[in-house]
């Protein structure tokens, strides 16, 4: 088993200076941004098409720290109704296919999508429980009219490259649990769609990420190491929490989620935050999550993806580590 991280969080490093980092404490796999809501500056798509001389440079910039590319990152929405985000989105996969396969990296995560509630719809809509049977009606037209085409396409691409998409399973989007995860690869015929395993989104959800590994067995293609910590506010406004603020796009650190959309600020004693791995769930549930996989595919990459606002890039990163370290029976690193 591989254990490194996704590199967004290094952002404001050149490529070469990020992987070190990774080195440095231990790791061994990198997952790099390909498109969606982040831009690459970890990878130099334009390069990588034109020469095989170019790839060569690129992936000896891993090698030469013990560190394997194991994966590229196209978070987004391939299925909103807005056209400005939906066909960059959606491009965006299709091009990580291509990249990943120049490459020889195989696999791609990234996330299901989400439409909206009928063809005429401007912004997404996510059914929560569709105890209303309008609401099933938007699911059915969200499945059958935009999700399983487009996901067809999307397996027909990846069996032609031999890449794998990892889909994370995420609330608002038609796959956020095992259940539509199975929905959909029973839907596509998939053999080259499946799971990438996010314990983080299913905490919240109230899922057992082991549980869910062991249930979706082979569907589980990568693994992402992030933590989530169920706060006090939750015995109050349960984990459906929705006091989130608006970030204009001309504010001071806005993050863009693609066209006028903004990552949106998070509310104050919220229900649950991320966490860095550790500091939500202890070490002995790390092991029992690591064996897991590690029953699937003894070599399966698991990727340290930090959002921790309570720790800086490198500590969360560092606290990160430690705990995967220790929870492998590896030796953690002390710097």
């Amino acid at each position: 088993m591989k254990l490194g991280a996704y590199t967004a969080v290094l952002h404001d490093k050149p490529v070469a200076e990020a992987v070190a980092i990774l080195a440095d404490l231990g790791l061994d796999s990198a997952e790099i941004n390909s498109g969606g809501f982040l831009p690459a500056p970890h990878l130099p798509i334009a390069d990588i098409r034109a020469s095989q001389g170019a790839r060569e440079d690129y992936l000896g910039l891993f090698a030469s720290n013990g560190v394997t590319l194991t994966a590229l990152n196209c978070n987004g929405n391939p299925l909103h109704p807005d056209p400005e985000v939906r066909e960059k989105h959606g491009q965006d996969v299709r091009d990580a296919i291509e990249i990943g396969a120049l490459l020889g990296v195989k696999r791609v995560v990234t996330m299901s999508g989400l439409p909206g509630t009928d063809a005429g719809a401007r912004l997404p809509a996510w059914s929560v429980l569709p105890w209303d049977s309008a609401y099933l009606d938007a699911r059915d037209y969200q499945w059958n009219e935009v999700a399983i085409p487009y996901w067809r396409d999307i397996q027909a691409r990846a069996a032609d490259s031999d890449v794998k998409v990892c889909i994370e399973m995420h609330p608002h989007n038609v796959v956020y649990n095992p259940a539509t995860m199975e929905r959909l690869t029973t839907e596509i015929n998939a053999t080259h769609v499946g799971a990438e395993m996010d314990p983080s989104h299913l905490f919240w959800q109230g899922i057992d990420p082991v549980a869910a590994v062991n249930s979706l067995g082979d569907l589980v293609y990568n693994a992402a190491a992030k933590d989530t910590r169920i706060n006090e506010a939750a015995k109050v406004n349960g984990v459906l929490d929705d006091r989130h603020g608006r970030v204009r796009p001309d504010e001071p650190g806005a993050i863009s989620l693609g066209g006028r959309y903004t990552l949106s600020r998070w509310p104050e004693n919220a229900s649950w935050d991320f966490v860095a791995v550790g500091r939500g769930h202890d070490v002995a549930f790390w092991t029992e999550f690591l064996q897991a996989l590690e029953k699937i595919d003894p070599d399966m990459a698991v990727n340290i993806e930090h959002e921790d606002a309570e720790l800086d890039q490198l500590e969360g990163l560092r606290y990160a580590a430690r705990t995967l370290m220790e929870a492998s029976g590896r030796r953690p690193h002390t710097t």
